[in-house]
């Protein structure tokens, strides 16, 4: 038998094998959740029960694709939440898997708003919150060399990175949303503490406040894609 003809009948053989060639191993279901994982910003239960049912069905399998391509999974089945990271290799050279948001000035102070939020309503339930109720608290962080037109572009363009890049917030109608409890996840109290403390050296004049602040290290989707809020 020739290498052609062994390779092509092991590809016979495989159950999961879905095209000629085909040489994976992870059920359909489970490679629909790998590959929304990658694509960011996260996996929902309540979103994509599909793809999160097959997540928990084999997980240590797509742990170990995962691992393969330098990122950590991150889950909280109770919450029903899921998303990657670039993995913590230490000393070890690797390099970044997937592209992570960088978030401005303005954008961080509006994540830490949402959080606080979140954290001060989430015990009646679903956290819902105005538009101009965020940027209203965002109102004193306008410095002087920005009139408010420019502000106001500003604020507009984080609102969307968190309906449209982040996703942690979901539109309810053109002034409401739900703050996602994915965002406890995302930017847990670690990750606050990194960066506060930075937000807090921009916000004392140290750096010019239209530079990045921080760095999730999630992945999120490209601009173009559509927004959860859009799609079944």
């Amino acid at each position: 038998m020739t290498e052609t003809d062994a390779t092509t009948a092991a590809h016979e053989a495989a159950p999961s094998a879905r095209w000629p060639g085909d040489t994976g191993t992870l059920s359909i279901d489970a490679r629909r959740a790998l590959l929304k994982l990658i694509q960011g910003p996260y996996l929902s239960a309540a979103r994509a029960p599909g793809p999160w049912s097959a997540l928990l069905a084999d997980e240590a399998s797509i742990r170990s694709r995962l691992h393969d391509l330098f990122l950590d999974l991150v889950l909280d089945r109770d919450a029903g939440f899921a998303f990657v990271r670039n993995a913590d290799t230490g000393e070890q050279d690797a390099p970044v898997a997937v592209r992570s948001e960088q978030l401005t000035f303005i954008d961080t102070a509006m994540l830490l708003v949402l959080r606080q939020m979140l954290l001060s309503g989430e015990h009646d339930g679903r956290v819902i919150v105005g538009r101009e109720d965020v940027f209203e608290q965002l109102a004193p962080f306008r410095t002087e060399d920005r009139d408010e037109t420019d502000f106001a572009k500003r604020l507009n363009a984080s609102w969307l990175k968190m309906r449209n890049k982040l996703r942690v917030v979901h539109v309810l109608t053109d002034e409401r949303v739900e703050i996602s409890p994915v965002l406890r996840m995302l930017v847990d109290a670690d990750r606050v503490r990194i960066i506060a403390a930075e937000y807090e050296r921009i916000r004392s004049g140290e750096r010019d406040s239209s530079g990045t602040v921080a760095d999730l290290g999630i992945a999120t989707p490209d601009d173009d894609e559509e927004s959860e809020d859009d799609v079944a």
